[in-house]
């Protein structure tokens, strides 16, 4: 699989909301409750500061997203957030490190200084892996910090790295 990363486009909300849905109604990663339909999925992703959609160069097919913007404003408007989601059966092909590393670039090259996680879950082990494996430092554990699906609380550990 060759994947590039390119600027989401309108054209690319139907399937950008199916995987990011799909991430959504596991319950286990995003804080998000509801899935977006295409007229809020459009204007959520339209309103990031970068929404990067990765495709498979050889199908065409979008296989994962990854939304970019401010962690907070003002005096802490230098530090970004991002969430990513991979197509649900194509995760462990390193579409997430690739979406990872292109957001590490595309966010200082917006200007932002440091990305921070706020609530990486800690049952979220790849996720945990690839940050380490990126020279992301995690800031402590926050106990029963999100709410599953399942209604059960998991720990989340915040991350952040210097752009």
């Amino acid at each position: 699989m060759d994947i590039i990363i390119r600027e989401y486009k309108k054209q690319d909300v139907p399937e950008a909301i199916r995987i990011w849905n799909h991430v959504v109604e596991e319950g286990v990663a995003f804080p998000q409750l509801n899935p977006l339909d295409e007229k809020s999925g459009d204007e959520f992703f339209s309103g990031q500061s970068y929404t990067g959609i990765a495709v498979d160069t050889l199908t065409g097919e979008i296989v994962g997203l990854y939304i970019l913007h401010p962690n907070n404003e003002g005096r802490c408007g230098h530090i970004c957030n991002a969430s990513y989601a991979v197509k649900d059966g194509l995760r462990g092909h390193h579409i997430g490190e690739t979406l990872v590393r292109h957001c590490l670039k595309q966010g200082k090259e917006i200007g932002f200084q440091i990305l921070q996680f706020n609530a990486v879950v800690a049952s979220n082990t790849p996720a945990l892996r690839l940050y380490k494996k990126l020279g992301f430092i995690q800031l402590g554990i926050i106990p029963k910090g999100f709410l599953l699906k399942s209604g059960e609380y998991e720990d989340i550990i915040p991350h952040y790295i210097l752009l």
